[in-house]
């Protein structure tokens, strides 16, 4: 469910004032646990280490993320393979 227009976005004021205070060019990951932060213009060119409930997936911001929220570059799965006879027979011809 999407957050209401009236309200805005959803932006963690903390993290934009740990954004500004970096200097231009400066190549530090800023640690964040805020997955539902709404990426801002201040934030592009900067390096987020998005908590994904194990470690820190780094994510470099560019122009195009703007508007998205941190979390959708972060996956919290890890996808395996699928199972059964096909892929069995799959995997042994690569092999």
């Amino acid at each position: 469910m999407s957050r209401s227009l009236k309200k805005g976005p959803y932006i963690n004021q903390r993290l934009v004032k740990r954004v500004l205070d970096l200097k231009p060019g400066d190549k530090t990951v800023l640690k964040v646990w805020d997955r539902a932060c709404v990426i801002v213009p201040e934030m592009v060119g900067h390096t987020f280490g998005v908590h994904n409930g194990r470690v820190h997936t780094p994510v470099y911001v560019v122009e195009n993320m703007v508007g998205h929220r941190l979390g959708e570059f972060s996956p919290t799965r890890k996808f395996v393979a699928h199972g059964g006879k096909m892929a069995k027979a799959q995997g042994a011809a690569k092999k």
